[in-house]
């Protein structure tokens, strides 16, 4: 048995019931609620299909349950499961973000404030020159000195072309996070193009943290393109939009309804 992500759900948002305060029941609620007797009833879980018991209200605030809609009930199956996938890329993107953000702040300071900090490496280097030795002192000392030797449009193309790609990757992560449609196109064409460079990176050199960023981008451009059915793989846009009918909403309640209207809801002293 696979992991039902609708009792994940539960588990980190409560369950999604309908018509706990509820003077009176009718027939047509059966499908959420039923009488269980001695002042109880089983409240159906729109989410993961529990039945709960709960008493029946002494305060009421309403007559019956609310006539149910597709608005009621929240995601299952497969498309909650792509609700928690996209929202972990989302998380990835909005980390991205803040990294490429908060380069883009350094840089723009740098430029800024690079003559004084000049000065100050080199009263720095000054007094530690002695101390450093071998080629890898060296080499970071040459590669800081040529920073301040980089023509400030040079800098400021940078600061811009990090700035453009934070904004890029913060609508990402918005639209994934609100499971639109256009940021699943828009993140698997800015990834695919990612991929390019790194394959560039990886054959220069190999390392761990180059590794683990190509096999999390090309998951999310697989993933993307074949659970997701980008550019019409697996039927496209249509094939999802079926699925999603026949799985969301109060057809997918009556398509699980374990209990046939000719039938009872559990006892009141089932566990």
């Amino acid at each position: 048995m696979g992991l039902r992500y609708e009792l994940l759900g539960c588990a980190l948002g409560g369950h999604v019931l309908v018509g706990t305060d509820a003077k009176a029941i009718r027939p047509s609620d059966e499908l959420v609620v039923r009488d269980a007797g001695y002042g109880l009833r089983w409240h159906r879980c729109l989410r993961c299909d529990g039945w709960l018991p709960k008493p029946v209200p002494d305060h009421p605030g309403e007559l019956y349950p609310p006539k149910l809609t597709d608005e009621h009930v929240p995601p299952r199956g497969r498309m909650l499961r792509d609700r928690y996938v996209l929202r972990l890329i989302a998380l990835d993107r909005l980390f991205h973000t803040v990294v490429l953000g908060s380069l883009a702040f350094v840089v723009v300071m740098f430029i800024r404030h690079r003559e004084g900090l000049n000065k100050t490496f080199v009263q720095i280097l000054d007094a530690v020159q002695g101390d450093l030795s071998g080629r890898f002192g060296i080499g970071l000392v040459h590669r800081i000195q040529d920073l301040f030797t980089v023509a400030p449009t040079r800098l400021w193309l940078l600061a811009a072309a990090l700035t453009g790609y934070a904004l890029l990757e913060g609508v990402e992560a918005v639209g994934l996070w609100l499971a639109k449609r256009w940021a699943e196109y828009l993140t698997f064409v800015a990834t695919a193009v990612l991929l390019i460079p790194e394959i560039n990176e990886l054959v220069i050199r190999v390392t761990v943290f180059k590794v683990t960023a190509f096999v999390i981008n090309l998951a999310v451009v697989v993933y993307l393109l074949w659970a997701k059915r980008l550019f019409g793989v697996r039927g496209g846009g249509r094939a999802e939009d079926d699925e999603r009918r026949a799985n969301c909403g109060v057809s997918a309640l009556r398509s699980s309804h374990p209990f046939p209207s000719t039938q009872t809801a559990p006892s009141a002293s089932a566990g």
